[in-house]
C-alpha cells in the first residue's frame, strides 16, 4: 500500500469540507493504524491539523501516549505545533511531501528539531517525488478560496 497516496486521499477529504488540503496517516508494522485530515475549519478549532487528528486517533487505538515504532506520512511539512506533538508522541519517522516555507516546523521555518532541545528526534524524510503534487493541490485550493471571497 502506498501510504503517501492514502494521505493525499485524506487531503482531498479535508478540501471537500473547506479545510486546507492536508492529510496524514500513521503506520505501524506496515499497516495504517490512524488517519487524519485537517479539521480546523470544520471543527472551528485551530489545533486540529491532520497530524494532530491522526496522533489522537492512533493513541486512542493503541491505548498509549507514545507511538513508538510508528511512522507518519503527511502531505505537507508539519508546522511547529505538529512537530512538537510528533516529538512528544515519539513517532519514529516523518515522511512528508512538500515543504512549507512560511509555516514549516521542520526544515523550512521553525526547524524545531534543530533549535529546540526535544528529548525525542524522529527521522525526517522528504519524499520529493510527491512535493509538486502537494504544492499544486495547496496552490489551487488558495486560488479558488480567493476567487470565492
Amino acid at each position: 500500500m502506498n501510504f503517501m497516496n492514502q494521505a493525499f486521499l485524506l487531503a482531498k477529504k479535508a478540501q471537500q469540507h473547506g479545510d486546507v488540503p492536508i492529510g496524514a496517516v500513521i503506520v505501524r508494522d506496515g499497516t495504517i493504524i490512524a488517519r487524519g485530515e485537517n479539521r480546523v475549519q470544520k471543527s472551528k478549532n485551530p489545533t486540529l491539523h491532520a497530524e494532530i487528528v491522526a496522533i489522537n486517533k492512533a493513541c486512542k487505538k493503541l491505548g498509549a501516549k507514545f507511538l513508538d515504532g510508528c511512522d507518519l506520512y503527511v502531505t505537507l511539512e508539519p508546522c511547529a505545533m505538529c512537530a512538537t506533538a510528533i516529538s512528544f508522541a515519539r513517532i519514529q519517522n516523518i515522511y512528508f511531501a512538500a515543504t512549507d516555507e512560511k509555516g514549516g516546523g521542520i526544515t523550512s521555518n521553525a526547524k524545531i528539531f534543530e533549535n529546540d532541545k526535544h528529548l525525542w528526534h524522529p527521522n525526517i524524510i522528504q519524499m520529493d517525488e510527491y512535493a509538486e503534487k502537494s504544492a499544486k493541490m495547496l496552490k489551487d485550493f488558495f486560488i479558488n478560496l480567493r476567487k470565492s471571497n
